[in-house]
């Protein structure tokens, strides 16, 4: 028996064979190549196929996992977009005369090591993300198969040198145990998605984890940052124990989940799921969501030619109602732009997409679009409790053309009698400082609202979270976006309107008595985060939570809410949680000790 000591980076206990990963390493040999022209086109069209492969990764990204997750691969799209590195590529080409896959293994290699270097240790593991994503590009230009892995035929642990977000994404959950690492660390965008994958994950364990023998028996903490290699009858009873008795508290609290969300005093929140298609659906019932706080619609244009006919959205949201009943559905209409691929929108590239042409304003600008998706959503809803909301809301003017549309879907099936429901709710997006700043204002024409706080976060602060430079900007606990949020659910309750969450945010176990105590009324989360965000609601008093969203508010800086709300957040721990297995209690030689990253860097 053998213990390897790491970093856990991501939680639970995986038992079972090692599969041995090796990837094919692709060595690119220098070629002098005297037609620059034609490298240069060769590296234009490698970066126009890696870019279509990213964003379908993260599209798929986004609907399995998460959008923290998604933004991942959203980053590698900004990488291979990098003007200085396209540039040092272009001179490699034009003054060294090499070719285009070495030039750019050149390139990006330097790019990489320079963050490597880097003293910031969030900063040095995006050197990973650069690698992953040149890797990519030359393999395109090298005519070499995408596929990330042969992966293991039954259930296994993954022991591996490292392993890319391209290939941890790629992994099959239902073959995949957990994984170990011998380099990496817990704020790399490996680890990021094993927490979003619900992987035990073990990182950084060191060179000795590469000796461990195909087949040979493990057992991963991913808790303590723990790798027993071949272990005896005890230490694998000790460890099935406490995989036993954690299977049993999860499968309690699914079962808890499926009760409706209600706080400590009988007070009502709704807790719902963020979803894409209908496997989704079925996926958020059983966690236990209430109803969907936010179907994004874009699955049905995206990856296609031509536009989806009505009949082919009315087929896929009415598919959707039939799996939810008569909870409720909110359906988010097209919300998309400028920084998406869809030729037959006729969007065209612009210097700052995310500020652009897209989302709810590309259908105004397109009614002959927005009639068809609108007329398939009153369609779907017929009978069902359907919601419609519409996304990037910047003014109230917006919203009254958005009804006036609505009302004219309503008429032409009114007038062909097709049946439709005839009284359907509309909200609206808060993602848009501008609309929490005007929210008393929007809340005269809109039902419900419903902040989605990844956008608005982002505007507020003025930075983009995919890139590293500005992404410490990215603070969800920040005072100027609380306030915000309070602002948007103190204005539409005035109106005896109701206030939703789909952001990132809603599902985050540190904001959710915030929330709470600031007034939300529903919590819209990725499916998995339900049955903790149930617990959490379920342990507090309106009164608590409103106490401490009060004295929290007052504090300064994120750091410090942040702080205080993991200091609350220790008050309410499950009293029947395991501890974690003693590791000194079982062997005196653990290899060499690393620290654990603190609950602010596991974030990140």
């Amino acid at each position: 028996m053998k213990h390897l000591r790491g970093i856990g980076a991501s939680p639970g206990i995986a038992i079972g064979p090692a599969f041995i990963f090796q990837k094919v390493e692709i060595r690119v040999e220098r070629r002098d190549a005297s037609n620059a022209a034609r490298e240069w086109a060769r590296i234009e069209e490698g970066l126009k196929a890696a870019v279509a492969q990213l964003e379908a990764l993260a599209r798929r990204v986004h609907g399995e996992i998460g959008s923290e997750q998604a933004a991942i691969f959203e980053a590698q799209l900004q990488m291979l977009d990098d003007p200085d590195l396209l540039d040092a590529v272009r001179h490699l080409i034009t003054d060294r005369h090499i070719s285009a896959e070495y030039a750019l293994q050149m390139a990006g290699e330097e790019f990489a090591q320079r963050l490597a270097d880097l003293d910031d240790e969030y900063l040095a593991a995006r050197a990973a993300d650069v690698r992953d994503a040149i890797a990519r590009v030359v393999r395109i230009l090298l005519g070499v198969d995408d596929s990330a892995m042969t992966g293991p035929t039954e259930p296994s642990v993954i022991v591996a040198a490292d392993l890319t977000p391209s290939d941890t994404a790629g992994l099959d959950r239902s073959k995949v145990l957990g994984f170990c690492t011998a380099s990496g660390g817990a704020t790399s965008h490996t680890a990021i998605l094993a927490r979003g994958l619900g992987l035990p994950a073990v990182v950084g364990a060191g060179e000795a984890i590469q000796s461990v023998p195909s087949r040979a028996d493990l057992i991963l903490d991913g808790d303590e940052g723990v790798v027993v290699v071949a272990p005896d009858d005890a230490t694998r009873r000790v460890y099935r124990d406490r995989q036993a008795h954690v299977a049993t508290r999860l499968a309690g609290a699914r079962a808890q989940a499926q009760s409706p969300a209600t706080t400590a005093d009988g007070h009502r929140v709704e807790v719902a799921a963020n979803i894409g298609d209908v496997a989704s659906a079925q996926a958020a019932l059983e966690w236990g969501a209430e109803g969907v706080g936010l179907l994004r619609t874009e699955f049905l244009f995206l990856e296609r030619a031509t536009l989806p006919t009505e009949e082919e959205q009315y087929a896929a949201y009415r598919a959707i109602t039939d799996v939810m009943g008569q909870r409720p559905l909110i359906i988010r209409t097209l919300d998309i732009g400028g920084d998406k691929q869809v030729p037959y929108l006729g969007l065209a590239q612009e210097l700052n997409p995310f500020l652009g042409w897209r989302a709810i304003r590309l259908c105004l600008a397109q009614p002959e679009v927005f009639q068809v998706q609108l007329r398939a959503i009153l369609r779907a809803g017929h009978e069902r409790n359907v919601r419609v909301m519409f996304p990037m809301i910047a003014d109230v003017e917006e919203v009254r053309r958005c009804k006036l549309m609505l009302r004219e879907a309503m008429a032409a099936l009114d007038r062909e009698q097709v049946p439709f429901a005839r009284d359907m709710s509309v909200g609206i997006m808060v993602e848009i400082p501008a609309a929490a700043v005007a929210a008393d204002i929007l809340a005269t024409e809109a039902d419900f609202f419903s902040i989605g706080t990844n956008d608005l976060i982002q505007y507020s602060m003025a930075c983009d979270r995919t890139n590293e430079r500005v992404s410490y900007l990215y603070q969800p606990f920040h005072p100027a976006i609380l306030r915000l949020i309070r602002q948007v659910i103190g204005a539409a309750h005035k109106a005896g309107k109701w206030v939703g969450m789909c952001g990132e945010m809603a599902g985050e176990p540190l904001a959710i008595p915030l929330l709470l105590g600031l007034g939300l009324d529903e919590f819209s989360m990725s499916p998995s985060a339900i049955p903790e965000a149930k617990r959490i609601i379920g342990s507090l008093s309106r009164d608590r939570a409103r106490k401490f969203a009060a004295r929290t508010m007052r504090l300064p800086t994120a750091a410090e809410i942040q702080t205080e709300a993991e200091r609350f957040l220790d008050t309410l721990a499950t009293p029947n949680d395991v501890p974690a297995v003693s590791v000194s209690a079982l062997s005196s030689k653990h290899g060499r000790s690393r620290p654990r990253p603190s609950a602010g860097d596991r974030k990140r």
